[in-house]
């Protein structure tokens, strides 16, 4: 098995997010998990320990929206809708240096976080010159109704009630529904600018979400690659699999996050299957389990050259020099030595090249979806993951030939885990 998973810290459309402030419309957002939401502003910034308690969507970031619609059908079935806003409508502005010279960057995430979506004139010449929306303060809620179309009861207020009406038509625009339909979303901000190749020699990888869509791709891309010869399964005992969760970000205890029933109990309906033929125990859950191995694959840290120190000495991962394996003796990672050498014998079959990181021992560790998941299972687990600079920035890097070398490892994984399986013996 390889664990992973898909979300990263972003900002998300409040359920009431109406608001408008000294002439701007404006949009009220709440924070998703945590890291560095002052990323890519254009003055000097100090220095994020890892995972402090901020996050992504940056200042002075040209942001547009995208997420999970609900909509009413002609029907009257509710259904769901991705959407995705292709053009920049949002920007969280910072105050000038003249205006506020302060040594270390710091503002409020409820009064000063809150995006800019245009002017209220602007909006006001756009629907020839309705009546304006009461002026408040800041980040307020704007008191302004509009009157229903319909005399029929809503124990909500409509979507255009609780959001800027264009934002809304926006919304259902690209849903391909009218704006009347839309029932409930949940959207959040993204960096309209894409992921591109940078560096001298295009060797590295600038963009957003790389923690931890780099290695859920790595997953995906190897399972499908392990299965191309029509023979591939031919002599297989084992039961190849992924599991992309959501929410590690937060905790992971949600219905689809690892800290879930989620994975313990597809894994129960599919121990029970069994290979053809075989017999059918009572036991047969704890006996996967018990043969069973998880790869928790989250992105690791490369060695960032301007802040070296921050580093153990002798571990220190290097950008395109492969996959790097996490260790922690408190159990932050769920890393052993019988982990380390089947995965290494996997990497020498297929020529990756590995690396291994600790930190510091005085300094915080992250962690996973490894160890929640091997307390949950009993299985065999071992951590790892591509590195990369930025973690939790707005605008990431990673290694191109990294995602080649996390790629080939998982593919020897699924490949020779059944054969390696039974020659590692732990008493």
């Amino acid at each position: 098995m390889i664990g992973a998973h898909t979300d990263s810290p972003v900002l998300r459309v409040k359920p009431v997010s109406k608001k408008q402030g000294e002439g701007f419309i404006q949009v009220g957002v709440e924070t998703y998990g945590g890291g560095l939401w002052h990323t890519c502003m254009p003055s000097t910034l100090q220095h994020v320990s890892k995972r402090p308690s901020l996050n992504q969507p940056g200042f002075d970031r040209d942001l547009s929206l995208a997420g999970r619609v609900m909509v009413k059908t002609e029907k009257g079935d509710f259904v769901q809708k991705l959407v995705k806003i292709d053009k920049p409508i949002l920007r969280i502005p910072t105050l000038a240096i003249h205006l506020d010279r302060q040594e270390n960057f710091t503002f409020n995430k409820e009064t000063q976080l809150f995006p800019i979506a245009g002017l209220v004139a602007a909006e006001l010449n756009r629907t020839s010159g309705g009546a304006p929306e009461s002026t408040t303060t800041p980040g307020s809620s704007s008191t302004s109704t509009e009157s229903s179309a319909s005399d029929d009861f809503t124990p909500l207020k409509t979507s255009t009630e609780r959001h800027h009406p264009y934002i809304v038509e926006l919304i259902a625009n690209s849903a391909s529904v009218p704006s009347s339909s839309i029932m409930d979303f949940e959207l959040i901000l993204y960096d309209t600018q894409s992921a591109c190749l940078g560096g001298l020699n295009d060797e590295l990888i600038f963009s957003a979400r790389l923690d931890n869509l780099g290695m859920s791709y790595c997953a995906v891309t190897s399972l499908i690659n392990s299965l191309a010869s029509p023979s591939a399964l031919d002599n297989e005992r084992c039961i190849r699999l992924i599991a992309l969760f959501d929410h590690e970000e937060i905790g992971s205890r949600t219905a689809q996050g690892a800290d879930s029933n989620l994975l313990p109990a597809i894994i129960r309906r599919l121990s029970v299957v069994g290979p053809s033929g075989s017999e059918k125990t009572e036991t047969a859950y704890e006996q996967t389990l018990a043969t069973s191995f998880l790869v928790s694959a989250d992105m690791a840290h490369s060695v960032n050259p301007n802040y070296a120190s921050k580093y153990e000495n002798d571990h220190k991962p290097e950008m395109n020099k492969g996959t790097v394996i996490k260790i922690n003796a408190n159990a932050r990672y769920a890393t052993n030595s019988p982990g380390i050498t089947l995965i290494q014998e996997v990497a020498r079959r297929h020529k990756v090249p590995l690396q291994l990181f600790v930190v510091r021992n005085d300094s915080s560790c992250g962690s996973t979806i490894g160890p929640m998941l091997a307390a949950s299972l009993g299985a065999r687990t071992l951590d790892l993951g591509n590195p990369q600079l930025s973690m939790h920035s707005i605008r990431e890097t990673g290694g191109v030939y990294d995602v080649h070398h996390g790629i080939r490892l998982f593919e020897g994984f699924f490949e020779h885990f059944g054969e390696l399986e039974g020659k590692i013996f732990v008493d």
